[in-house]
């Protein structure tokens, strides 16, 4: 029987309208399009081990459920958070019983798979090696850092990304019409802004769109017509606030800090801003991304404008002092600042050529001339004899070696043409020309 009283509907709306096969899956086209190679294995049923990753809503668990749909091997399914190896072994068990598993195969679905410790995870690798296990492991974070090398190794790696507004368009009107598992059998009208908004809050997340297009179903009481109108400030009622991309101990951490500091680096400021924003709106720590800003500062900016990393720091300090919601006033500023400064990396270049010097190359002693000399037998030996005071010379300087003899001509600091640092490189110029 069709079902088409929503009101007896337990499970949430998200859930009834999971993909049952390959034709109703939205998205992912870049590895499910007609002739690539996941949909391929997934038709012919020639699964092998594979990890899905990307973020929440892309379809992660919905793929799991077709491939469960349409394969004749024996699924099992196990989410991390509550399992642990005995469970992995159960599963081992039964598909190693040819009574209870004629094929003697089992594809294993384990959500959340980064849950799994080490060893967890190498319960799972003989069987995976040999082709009893065909595991499908599904993970919001990058399995090259939280899943084990030699699982990595034996599986074949797929990304999912987020939906785009088409894709979150399609899902939200499959729902309006789908008469047995979505809201067909009902007269619902959808402003077309609100279409707009919630295509644009879901960020990617279908979930998250299929959610707040049933909460605002649930809640609308129909007109005298019996017809439910949801218009614009139903939905933002409804959906609240859009969901950030953003997670603090995750990969997108790392991925929008990265983005941050290389729009300093690129003298793009509009982009800085929505970087620290996306930080910002995610939690991230101030204190931190004031650091960060520090460092861009020294390390991009340089002598292009010496005063940058005084006023980084100085931003560090207000940051810490002031804290949020002003706090953000501060940080803008001071990225805003590196990222629109000319920039130059030559003393970070400098510094690094230096060290790997003194580390790998022999580099000869300090030139007895520049050493401490504080007592009159030390000066007997040499010590600081010869040294030429700068301040007694015209221009306040003089010709002399400081390098050590097996190093003398070592050039480490090679001054650019940006900023003040042209300045810099026309003062260098002009005492190589002083006799």
């Amino acid at each position: 029987m069709e079902k088409t009283n929503f009101t007896q509907q337990k499970e949430p709306l998200a859930y009834r309208m999971v993909p049952r096969n390959l034709d109703e899956f939205v998205g992912q086209e870049h590895i499910l399009a007609k002739g690539k190679m996941l949909r391929r294995m997934i038709e012919a049923d020639r699964l092998s081990s594979i990890i899905l990753f990307g973020p929440p809503g892309t379809g992660k668990t919905s793929l799991a459920r077709v491939i469960a749909a349409t394969t004749e091997i024996g699924f099992k399914q196990l989410n991390a958070v509550t399992s642990g190896v005995k469970d992995i072994k159960q599963v081992i068990s039964d598909t190693q019983n040819l009574i209870l598993t004629p094929q003697g195969r089992t594809v294993l679905f384990i959500d959340e798979i980064h849950r799994f410790n080490k060893a967890q995870q190498d319960a799972l690798l003989p069987q995976v090696e040999d082709g009893t296990l065909i595991l499908i492991g599904a993970t919001t974070e990058n399995p090259y850092f939280e899943v084990n090398k030699a699982l990595i190794s034996r599986s074949t790696v797929f990304q999912l990304k987020p939906l785009t507004k088409d894709n979150i368009a399609q899902i939200v009107e499959r729902a309006l019409t789908d008469r047995i598992y979505g809201y067909g059998a009902l007269d619902i009208a959808i402003e077309s802004e609100a279409r707009e908004f919630i295509n644009d809050l879901s960020n990617g997340d279908a979930r998250i769109a299929l959610n707040g297009l049933e909460l605002a179903v649930l809640t609308t009481h129909p007109d005298q017509e019996g017809r439910i109108v949801i218009d614009l400030p139903t939905i933002k009622d409804c959906m609240q606030k859009r969901s950030p991309a953003f997670d603090k101990g995750g990969e997108a951490h790392y991925d929008t800090i990265s983005a941050f500091i290389k729009s300093m680096r690129g003298s793009d400021p509009d982009a800085t801003l929505f970087y620290l924003a996306r930080a910002l709106h995610g939690g991230e720590d101030i204190e931190f991304l004031a650091r960060r800003i520090v460092i861009c500062a020294a390390e991009d900016v340089g002598l292009a404008n010496p005063q940058v990393l005084s006023i980084a720091v100085a931003a560090y300090q207000a940051t810490r002092m002031i804290g949020m919601p002003e706090a953000r006033i501060i940080l803008a500023e001071a990225a805003v600042l590196v990222a629109t400064s000319p920039k130059s990396n030559t003393t970070y270049l400098g510094i690094d050529a230096a060290l790997s010097d003194v580390k790998n190359r022999r580099t000869g002693e300090i030139p007895y001339h520049l050493r401490n000399a504080p007592i009159e037998e030390m000066q007997k030996l040499g010590y600081s004899q010869g040294y030429k005071y700068a301040h007694d010379y015209p221009n306040h300087y003089v010709k002399m070696q400081f390098l050590p003899d097996e190093i003398k001509d070592q050039k480490y600091y090679q001054p650019s043409e940006q900023g003040y640092e042209a300045k810099i490189k026309k003062w260098l110029e002009f005492l190589d020309s002083q006799d």
